[in-house]
């Protein structure tokens, strides 16, 4: 059986740490240019990858925020396509799944 308060409490970990994350990217890419133009080519070329990595971190959270919503709900482990639970190792891997291994 899973256990719903211990999931929950690593997705908010997980959250509290992808947002800390999405400050620090945004606390870099608000840092000056600097003058040299070869300098500003290869921070432009940082900066897009900080950008990167705070588009997957967003979408991390907003999946983590959508199985928040499922355990609140207490649909949490149930699939959304085929209604069958979903397994605790796909959980385990996966601990915002929304579909079971199958409808994945």
């Amino acid at each position: 059986m899973t256990d719903i308060a211990a999931r929950k409490d690593a997705l908010l970990a997980r959250r509290t740490e992808l947002t800390g994350e999405i400050a620090r990217i945004e606390d870099q890419l608000d840092d000056p240019a600097p003058p040299d133009w070869e300098d500003r080519a290869s921070e432009r070329q940082g900066d897009e990858v900080l950008e990167s990595l705070g588009t997957h971190d967003l979408a991390e959270i907003r999946a983590i925020d959508a199985a928040l919503a499922r355990i609140e709900d207490g649909s949490y482990g149930t699939c959304v396509a085929c209604g069958k639970a979903i397994s605790p190792e796909r959980l385990d891997a996966v601990p915002t799944a929304a579909r079971c291994r199958n409808c994945a």
